[in-house]
């Protein structure tokens, strides 16, 4: 889903916080796949918006992951990952990830994405 922010602070906020998660987030990918049984090859998509895909293998098993999924379930409160185009919803920044002087929190932005991470690639089939 494309996003929709109340307003241009929050805008500007997910502009601070998107491209460390998206560092992060594939940081942990790669660690994940370093220790597993996965092999992971991204794509990347155009349609219905720009993003990346992540697609895994293990043997006859297939699953592909929506990065930008993951990284808006980082940068935005409760969200929930859909596939509609359009949302009535707002997002809301996560703003723990914002230190008191408006920088980005490298390490409760790194526990959460290692957290999100470590979740993905517990549910894949065959995974204790």
């Amino acid at each position: 889903m494309k996003p929709k922010f109340k307003n241009t602070h929050a805008w500007e906020q997910a502009q601070l916080l998107m491209q460390p998660i998206f560092i992060r987030v594939i940081d942990n990918i790669r660690k994940q796949l370093d220790r597993s049984q996965w092999k992971g090859t991204y794509e990347e998509v155009h349609i219905p918006y720009p993003g990346y895909k992540l697609h895994l293998t293990s043997n006859d098993k297939s699953v592909t992951v929506d990065i930008w999924e993951l990284c808006y379930q980082i940068c935005f409160r409760n969200y929930q990952p859909t596939h509609a185009e359009i949302s009535a919803t707002e997002v809301e920044i996560d703003t723990t990830l914002i230190d008191e002087v408006g920088e980005v929190d490298w390490q409760h932005l790194e526990e959460k994405a290692k957290q999100l991470v470590e979740e993905v690639f517990g549910k894949l089939p065959g995974s204790p």
